[in-house]
C-alpha cells in the first residue's frame, strides 16, 4: 500500500503541456517522467512505449487522442501534468484539461514556429486565463531557430516573449544553453543524461551580455518594481529578475521563453526548475467562484474549508470507471460520501488514486490543489460538481463545442443493436463532444463529433473495447439555415375550441436578420433574439415570454430541409388574447407555428460549416494542390514559401474535406500535410446537399 505523503499547497503545479500535432508534447511528456524518476526507461512515441499514449489507438498512430494526467516530483514540488492532445478534431479534451488547470508549457517546433492548433490552443489558454511559459523544442533539427520561433510568437500570439536562455551551438550541434538570469552555462554531453552547469563559454560571453541585456529592459518595461531598480542601478540582480518574471507569467504579461530537445533530453531540468519558478501554485490563483442557491460563492484553496472538485474526464476501464476530478478545496477521504450538483444525487468513493496514466497508485485522501481519479462514482459525467452534502455549490463547468460532423451507425447483427446503443451511452459518458441520437426521418442511430478522425478514433474504439462490428455511414455534416431576406406584419391567429376549455392567441410578427455579432467565431451557434413592441398591456409579459419559447420551438427545422435557424430576430408589434380563452400554452403554441410559418415566407439561405486550412507541400506539387482546392471550393487566403515548401492557407466547406488526407498524400508522394480548424459557418451553394429540400 502506498502512504499518501501531503505536499504543501505551495508547493504543488497542475499544468498541462499545449501544442500542434507533432510539436513534441508527449516526448517532452517523457522526458520529465524520466528525469523525476517516476519512469525509469525513457518512453519513445516511434516505438510504441509511452507512458502517456497507452491507449492502442495512440500507440498505433503516433498522436495523442486522450488527455493522460501523471503525477511528479522535482524539487520538493509536486507536479500533476496532463499531455493534452495536438489535433484540432481532439480540442475539447484540451478545453476540459485548460479548465481544471493553474499552468501550461507550450511547446513549439523551432522549425515551423507557431502552426495554426498552436494558435488555437494558446487561444484556449487565454479563454480560460492559464498562465503559461513556452518551450522552443527541437532545437537540433536542421533549420532549427530560436529567434525566427520566437518572432513568430511575437507576431501570432501577441504576448511579449523574454527569452531567458541563448542557444550553445546550432542543428545538429546544439549541446546546451546559457541560462541569462544567472549567467551560467548548462551542457548536456553527448551519451549522458545529466547536465553539466559551467560558466559562460567564452566565444558567448558577448552575445550573452547582449541577451542579458535586452532582457533586463523588456522586463523594466513591463513590470514597475523591475523598472526601479533598474533605473537606479543600471542592471536588474538575478532575483529580481526571476520575482518579476514569476510576475509576469502569472498575470499574463509576458512569456518566459526556454529552448531544447525533448527527444536528445536537452532543456528539460532548466524548464522543470521554470515551472516550479514562475507557474503559480493553486495557491497563487484567485479562488474558484460558483453558485450556491442562486448567490455566487467562493470557496479558497483550504484543505479545511467545504469540499468542492470539478469532473473534467471520465474513462470507463476493464476494472471499473475512473472519474478523474480538480479538488478546489477542502479534503476527501475514501469511503466519505459527496453530493453531485448535476444529477442531485450523493454517491460513494470507493477508493482515491494518484495517477499515472495507466497505472495508479492509491491514497488515503484528496486535499485541495489535488489532482487525482475516484473509483465507484456512478452517475457523475465531466463538467459535474462534486462537493459535500452540507455545503453544495455548483463550479462552471468547461464549454462543450457544437459537433459538425456525423455519421450513421449500426450494428451488423439485430442481436447487437442493443449492445451498441449501450457503448455509445459510455462513449458519450467519457467525451461529452460526441452526441448520439437518434435521426427521426430515417430511425438510423447517428454519432456527431469535432471531425473526421475524432469520429474515426469512436468507432474503433467501439470495435476494440467491446467487440462489435459496426457499419458507418458516410460521414454527413451539421447544416443550418438562416434569413437572409425578413418578413414584416405577418398575423397568425391560433383559435382551438373542441369542448371545453378553449385556446386563443392573436400575434402579429415581424420577422428580419440578426446581424453577426463582432467577434463571434461559431455562426452556427443558434443566434435568435425576442422582443416586443406591444404597450398598454394587450398582451400580459407571462403571455410573450410563452410567444418567446415557441418560437424558440420552431427553429429547430427550418423550411429548406429541415436545418436548425440561426441568425433570427422576432419582434412581436401587436397581439389580442381572451379572457378565457388565451394561457401560455395557446401563445406558445402560436409562437410555433407562427414562426414557422413567417419563415417559408422569408428569404433563405442554407449555411454549412468551414474550415481554416494550413497546407504544407513540397514547392514541386503547388500547382496540383491549389488546383484540388479550388475544385474543393476552397479560397485560398495566402501561401508562404520557406525552406523548400510552401505553407498555403485556405478556407474550405468541411463537406469538401473528407478523403483530403488520402489525396493530398497521393498528389505530394507523402510528403504534404495539412491541418483544419473549425471556422464558423458560410452560404453553402445553390445546390444543397443530399437529403435537403431546395425551395
Amino acid at each position: 500500500m502506498h502512504r499518501h505523503l501531503d505536499t504543501p499547497l505551495a508547493a504543488v503545479r497542475n499544468l498541462g503541456i499545449l501544442a500542434h500535432v507533432d510539436a513534441g508534447k508527449t516526448t517532452l511528456t517523457e522526458r520529465i517522467l524520466y528525469l523525476t524518476g517516476t519512469t525509469h526507461k525513457r518512453g519513445e512515441v516511434h516505438d510504441g512505449t509511452t507512458v502517456t499514449d497507452f491507449d492502442p489507438q495512440e500507440r498505433d498512430r503516433g498522436i495523442t487522442i486522450f488527455a493522460a494526467a501523471v503525477s511528479c516530483a522535482w524539487d520538493a514540488h509536486r507536479i500533476n501534468l496532463i499531455d493534452t492532445p495536438g489535433h484540432v478534431d481532439f480540442s475539447d479534451e484540451v478545453a476540459r484539461s485548460l479548465r481544471v488547470l493553474d499552468g501550461a508549457v507550450a511547446v513549439f517546433d523551432a522549425v515551423a514556429g507557431v502552426e495554426p492548433q498552436s494558435e488555437a490552443v494558446w487561444r484556449q489558454a487565454d479563454r480560460y486565463g492559464v498562465p503559461r511559459i513556452a518551450f522552443v523544442n527541437k532545437l537540433d533539427r536542421a533549420g532549427a531557430d530560436l529567434d525566427t520561433a520566437v518572432e513568430s510568437i511575437r507576431e501570432r500570439l501577441h504576448p511579449a516573449p523574454l527569452v531567458v536562455q541563448l542557444p550553445i551551438g546550432s542543428e545538429a550541434g546544439f549541446t546546451g544553453v546559457v541560462d541569462l538570469p544567472r549567467m551560467r552555462s548548462l551542457v548536456w554531453p553527448e551519451g549522458r543524461d545529466t547536465v553539466e552547469e559551467g560558466p559562460v563559454p567564452e566565444a558567448l560571453r558577448d552575445a550573452a551580455e547582449g541577451r542579458r541585456r535586452q532582457l533586463e529592459e523588456a522586463v523594466a518595461e513591463l513590470h514597475p518594481g523591475a523598472l526601479e531598480e533598474f533605473c537606479a542601478e543600471g542592471t536588474l540582480s538575478a532575483r529580481t529578475l526571476t520575482a518579476a518574471l514569476r510576475d509576469l507569467t502569472r498575470s499574463g504579461d509576458g512569456v518566459v521563453v526556454l529552448c531544447g530537445s525533448a527527444y536528445r533530453n536537452r532543456g528539460i531540468e532548466p524548464l522543470l526548475d521554470a515551472v516550479v519558478a514562475y507557474l503559480p501554485s493553486p495557491r497563487d490563483v484567485p479562488a474558484v467562484r460558483g453558485t450556491r442557491d442562486g448567490t455566487e460563492q467562493e470557496r479558497l484553496a483550504d484543505p479545511a474549508a467545504p469540499f468542492a472538485a470539478l469532473v473534467f474526464k471520465v474513462n470507463g476501464t476493464a476494472t471499473g470507471r475512473l472519474t478523474y476530478l480538480r479538488v478546489y478545496s477542502g479534503t476527501i477521504g475514501k469511503g466519505e460520501t459527496v453530493w453531485d450538483s448535476g444529477t442531485g444525487r450523493t454517491e460513494r468513493v470507493g477508493r482515491i488514486l494518484r495517477v499515472q496514466a495507466d497505472r495508479h497508485a492509491p491514497l488515503e485522501r484528496a486535499v485541495a490543489g489535488d489532482i487525482v481519479a475516484v473509483v465507484g462514482l456512478k452517475s457523475a459525467r465531466a463538467g459535474s460538481t462534486l462537493c459535500a452534502p452540507g455545503a453544495p455549490l455548483v463550479l462552471e463547468p468547461p464549454t462543450v463545442a457544437d459537433p459538425v460532423v456525423s455519421v450513421a451507425v449500426e450494428a451488423v447483427g439485430s442481436a447487437e443493436a442493443e449492445l451498441l446503443m449501450s457503448a455509445l451511452t459510455r462513449l458519450v459518458e467519457e467525451d461529452p463532444s460526441l452526441v448520439v441520437r437518434t435521426a427521426p426521418e430515417t430511425g438510423q442511430l447517428v454519432l456527431s463529433g469535432m471531425g473526421e478522425l475524432h469520429l474515426e478514433v469512436a468507432v474503433e474504439k467501439i470495435r476494440l473495447a467491446h467487440g462489435l462490428d459496426v457499419r458507418v455511414g458516410r460521414p454527413r455534416v451539421a447544416y443550418r439555415e438562416t434569413v437572409v431576406r425578413g418578413v414584416s406584419g405577418l398575423v397568425h391567429r391560433h383559435v382551438k375550441q373542441d369542448g371545453g376549455a378553449g385556446e386563443f392567441a392573436h400575434v402579429v410578427l415581424d420577422v428580419e436578420p440578426l446581424e453577426d455579432v463582432p467577434g463571434d467565431g461559431d455562426a452556427g451557434a443558434t443566434r435568435f433574439e425576442f422582443r416586443s413592441t406591444v404597450v398598454g398591456g394587450r398582451v400580459p409579459q407571462e403571455y410573450v415570454r410563452a410567444l418567446a419559447a415557441g418560437c424558440r420551438d420552431a427553429l429547430a427545422d427550418g423550411p429548406l430541409g429541415g436545418h436548425p435557424v440561426t441568425g433570427v430576430r422576432v419582434v412581436l408589434t401587436d397581439g389580442a388574447t381572451h379572457p378565457k380563452d388565451s394561457s401560455e400554452r395557446a401563445f406558445r403554441t402560436a409562437g410555433r407555428f407562427a414562426l414557422r410559418e413567417a419563415l417559408r415566407a422569408c428569404a433563405m439561405v442554407l449555411l454549412e460549416p468551414v474550415a481554416d486550412v494550413t497546407v504544407t507541400v513540397p514547392d514541386d506539387a503547388v500547382g496540383g494542390v491549389l488546383g484540388d482546392l479550388a475544385a474543393r471550393r476552397g479560397q485560398v487566403s495566402g501561401s508562404v514559401a520557406r525552406a523548400g515548401v510552401v505553407v498555403i492557407t485556405a478556407t474550405v466547406p468541411l463537406v469538401e474535406l473528407f478523403g483530403y488526407a488520402t489525396r493530398l498524400r497521393s498528389r505530394t508522394r507523402g510528403r504534404g500535410v495539412f491541418t483544419a480548424r473549425p471556422a464558423g459557418y458560410a452560404p453553402a451553394p445553390s445546390t444543397a446537399p443530399a437529403g435537403t429540400v431546395t425551395r
